[in-house]
C-alpha cells in the first residue's frame, strides 16, 4: 500500500524514499561503504526493514539508487561556477574543494563500483559526464576519441592524486588545483601536437 503525506505526517512513495537515500548519503559521510546497511538506514528512519524493501525491491537496488544519487551530488558540487572567468579552472578547484571535505565517500563509492557491475555502470555514466564536462568548458567537442580517452584518464589521475595529495602534510595543499590544472592543459598540447603531426 502507497503511503499519503497528511498532517500527521505520513510520507508519499516518493518522499518516503529520498528520506531512506538522504539517510544512506548522510552515512556515507562519514563512513565506508560497506558500513552502510539496509538495517542501518531503517532504523534511522523509524521503519522497519521490511517497509524499507516495500520501496526498493532489493538491497541491491537500494544500493544502486544510493550510488546514482551520490554521483549527482558529486556532479553538482563539482561543476563550475555560473559566472567563472575560466570554467574549466573553476571545475578545478570545486573538485578540488569537494575532495577535501568529502574525498573518502567517493573512494567508498568508487571501490565498491569496483566489485559490481550496476554500481561500475553508473560510475562509468559520472566519468563520461566529467570528461564531456570538460570539453564544455572548453567551448569544444573532443576532435577525437584519443583526445577524449586521454581527459577520462586525467580524470582518473586526479582522483588518485588528490586523494594521496591531500593525505600529506609534505606537500604544497594550496597548489593542488593548479598542477592538476597544468596537468590536463599539458596532455591536451600533447594530444594537439600528435594530431598535427600525424597530418603532416
Amino acid at each position: 500500500m502507497t503511503e499519503v503525506a497528511v498532517a500527521g505526517g505520513r510520507r508519499s512513495a516518493d518522499d518516503r524514499r529520498r528520506q531512506l537515500i538522504g539517510i544512506g548519503l548522510g552515512m556515507l559521510i562519514d563512513r565506508p561503504w560497506h558500513q552502510i546497511t539496509v538495517d542501518a538506514v531503517a532504523q534511522e528512519a523509524g521503519i522497519s526493514r521490511g517497509l524499507l524493501f516495500h520501496y526498493f525491491p532489493t538491497k541491491q537496488d537500494y544500493y544502486a539508487q544510493l550510488v546514482h544519487a551520490a554521483s549527482q551530488r558529486f556532479l553538482r558540487a563539482t561543476g563550475p561556477d555560473p559566472d567563472a572567468a575560466d570554467p574549466l579552472a573553476s571545475m578545478i578547484a570545486n573538485f578540488v574543494g569537494y575532495m577535501r571535505r568529502r574525498s573518502g565517500p567517493l573512494v567508498s563509492l568508487l571501490r565498491a563500483a569496483g566489485q559490481d557491475p550496476v554500481l561500475e555502470s553508473i560510475m562509468e555514466r559520472m566519468h563520461d559526464e566529467l570528461t564531456e564536462r570538460v570539453f564544455a568548458a572548453l567551448g569544444r567537442p573532443a576532435r577525437s576519441t584519443a583526445e577524449r580517452l586521454v581527459v577520462r584518464s586525467w580524470w582518473a589521475l586526479a582522483e588518485d592524486l588528490t586523494v594521496q595529495w591531500l593525505s600529506r602534510d609534505d606537500v604544497d595543499q594550496d597548489g593542488l588545483d593548479r598542477l592538476l590544472f597544468d596537468m590536463l592543459s599539458r596532455v591536451l598540447d600533447s594530444v594537439d601536437a600528435e594530431r598535427s603531426a600525424g597530418h603532416r
